[in-house]
């Protein structure tokens, strides 16, 4: 799985399956661009990243939300190193919430999120790659939600279901320039975000792990590996598909 001397660009990177993610990468020997909507958090994980693995590291705060916001951290990546060979898709929003009760600010942030930032990212790598002389890998991270009908997860279920067919479109359009285009849909890991839901009662840890047949949370590095492959040459030729690491979530739900 080699991505030495690659330029890498991840978004929603200051904790998470966001920061394993970098983190991999950087021990592939790659540079990663880290971007987070939470500047402060963002340069201390790129710090602290840049410190354990020597990789070169850059860190911007991007609302991935915002089309401008993405077209300048792409364009000030491709200016400091002078490419952009790998996008991973991976900031994102939950909202727990029934769909009587949802507003439209509410449905629409999620979907501003979870959807639109992923093809203004794409949009403005792909770009990159296709003006580079093509070549390149886009990884989109979606989910499990994508499989089942999860009450009080609307507009997270749309989004991320959005985000799978967008995978597939991508792919089709860009094979000729080269550009592979997948998808990683994660299954519950030990993450900030479930470790809060478990603390507030969101959802019951035991009954989650109750449905995984290796009867454990994936540890953040198990997905970041799997994003790292389908970025690699290792992965080379696969494009346009949805790898699920859940455990076999979805096969025993």
């Amino acid at each position: 799985m080699n991505v030495k001397g690659k330029t890498v660009l991840i978004t929603g990177a200051a904790q998470g399956l966001g920061e394993a993610m970098a983190l991999a990468f950087a021990q592939g020997g790659a540079r990663v661009a880290l971007s987070d909507l939470h500047a402060d958090a963002v340069r201390e994980t790129a710090r602290r990243i840049a410190a354990q693995t020597g990789a070169l590291t850059l860190a911007t705060a991007v609302d991935v939300g915002l089309s401008g916001d993405v077209a300048s951290w792409v364009d000030h990546v491709h200016l400091t190193w002078g490419r952009v060979d790998v996008l991973v898709n991976n900031a994102g929003i939950q909202l727990n919430r029934a769909s009587e009760e949802l507003t439209d600010e509410e449905w629409e942030r999620v979907l501003r999120v979870d959807l639109d930032g992923v093809f203004y990212c794409a949009r403005e790598a792909g770009r990159q790659m296709i003006a580079g002389g093509g070549g390149g890998a886009i990884v989109n991270v979606s989910s499990v939600a994508t499989r089942f009908g999860l009450a009080r997860r609307l507009p997270y279920g749309v989004a991320k279901s959005g985000v799978e067919a967008l995978t597939r479109v991508l792919a089709s359009e860009w094979a000729a320039h080269g550009i592979r285009v997948n998808a990683v849909a994660p299954g519950y890991a030990e993450t900030e975000l479930n470790r809060f839901a478990f603390a507030q009662g969101h959802i019951a840890r035991s009954e989650i792990e109750a449905k995984i047949p290796l009867g454990r949370l994936a540890a953040p590095k198990e997905i970041a590996d799997v994003a790292v492959f389908l970025a690699s040459d290792s992965a080379s030729y696969m494009t346009g598909q949805t790898l699920f690491v859940d455990g076999g979530y979805t096969v025993l739900k």
